[in-house]
């Protein structure tokens, strides 16, 4: 914390308030995502391989492989991220007792331990219905299906989850995101493109019928798949033309799901000239969608930068969704998600008003160099106050821990 009075004064000189950011930084909520602590298995105790496009690599040991393992893992983790946290949930971390329970069949008392659990920490919960790895999944196809009982049985599913949605809202008294991605599509040349997508349409239509109290609806999409590098059906154009016609349905934004010279940022500034929320899942695509974990980047600051100066922190639901197999899982969930706080610190004390005027003044030339001076301010000092005064330990502390745990527990799993 020593330096942090010199780096305020240095932020105050271009007129920021680093008090007014670690504040308002504290009130962010950052939805941590389950998936990252068992490799996006689920407790289903299925033999169905991750499928939909979806790939972990690595072998890592302590592989969490129960509720109780997760959760356990998922407190370490948290211990480690200051700042407010929500916890985004797959219907397939449903907690059964060991019963089989069909997706389509799932009850909010499949997720009473979950409520309990996030209820205790303060924490609210995302959901998401799992429309991949599992037997009812058709030549690739699931809601686009032409075949009437995969496609009802999949709309069964997600009308299943928003009322799991609607549950984890009023248990918890905060909303609940219910983001629907399928991993829907064609390994090579379609013949058809257009009636897989009515037929999607139509199952939406479906499953978005009832009017559920705290459940904010929202649509993925993606580019490709492996195994589905011809033909999505869920397309960018398909889910921002469906969320703009259907008033309470969100179309959101998964920085990994578009071309690698799209940017995300750029979206979210759109969308925010037409819509009141802006789901957001944050991951780091490296050549392709592939989900590693995030870093401090240049695209994670200008997405951060992106939601502040736009003043849309209430406005843009964050959260994380990266899965990495092959590094401990706890410090990969630590990483990624004080990077996210990173950046959005980092964002907090840029001066967006005289930034903005440069530019609307034509000033380019003071706008590059103003921009490029603002990278060697005192950032890393202003962080360090705020892990400190959230009880967090800051950089270079919390890895010991991780490791710690590692040889204390994660060694003990076989």
């Amino acid at each position: 914390m020593s330096g942090y009075p010199k780096a305020l004064e240095q932020y105050q000189a271009i007129g920021i308030d680093c008090e007014q950011a670690l504040e308002t930084l504290g009130r962010i909520p950052i939805s941590i995502h389950c998936w990252q602590g068992d490799d996006v298995t689920g407790f289903e105790n299925s033999t169905q391989a991750l499928s939909g496009g979806i790939q972990t690599t690595g072998n890592y040991p302590g592989k969490a492989r129960s509720f109780e393992e997760l959760t356990a893992d998922l407190d370490q983790a948290l211990a480690l991220i200051p700042g407010r946290k929500r916890i985004n949930l797959h219907a397939s971390y449903a907690v059964t007792g060991g019963q089989a329970v069909a997706r389509d069949a799932l009850l909010p008392a499949h997720f009473a331990p979950w409520v309990d659990y996030a209820r205790a920490r303060g924490l609210g919960i995302d959901f998401n219905p799992t429309f991949f790895s599992h037997p009812m999944v058709k030549e690739g196809l699931t809601l686009s299906s032409p075949d009437d009982a995969v496609r009802a049985y999949w709309v069964r599913h997600g009308i299943a989850c928003r009322r799991i949605a609607a549950y984890f809202a009023r248990e918890l008294g905060t909303h609940c995101l219910c983001n629907v991605w399928i991993p829907d599509g064609l390994k090579d040349v379609p013949a058809d493109r257009r009636s897989p997508r009515l037929r999607l349409k139509d199952s939406l239509d479906k499953i978005f019928a009832e009017t559920l109290e705290g459940v904010i609806d929202s649509v993925e999409s993606k580019v490709f798949g492996i195994g589905l590098e011809a033909y999505t059906v869920g397309s960018s154009e398909f889910y921002i033309g469906y969320a703009a016609t259907h008033p309470g349905v969100y179309n959101l934004l998964d920085n990994g799901h578009y071309h690698p010279t799209e940017m995300t940022d750029d979206k979210i500034a759109s969308l925010l000239c037409y819509f009141d929320k802006v789901p957001l899942h944050v991951t780091r695509p490296m050549r392709w969608d592939s989900d590693h974990v995030v870093r401090f980047t240049d695209e994670l600051r200008d997405i951060a930068c992106e939601i502040v100066r736009c003043n849309a922190l209430e406005q843009v639901l964050i959260g994380l969704d990266f899965f990495d197999a092959s590094i401990n899982r706890v410090a990969a969930w630590a990483t990624g998600a004080r990077n996210m706080q990173k950046a959005l610190l980092w964002a907090l004390l840029m001066p967006h008003e005289r930034l903005r005027a440069m530019q609307n003044e034509g000033r380019f030339t003071e706008l590059m160099a103003a921009q490029e001076d603002l990278k060697t301010l005192p950032f890393g000092d202003v962080w360090q106050t705020y892990c400190a005064r959230q009880g967090i330990p800051g950089d270079g502390q919390w890895y010991p821990m991780v490791a710690e745990y590692e040889r204390t527990v994660l060694q003990g799993r076989e």
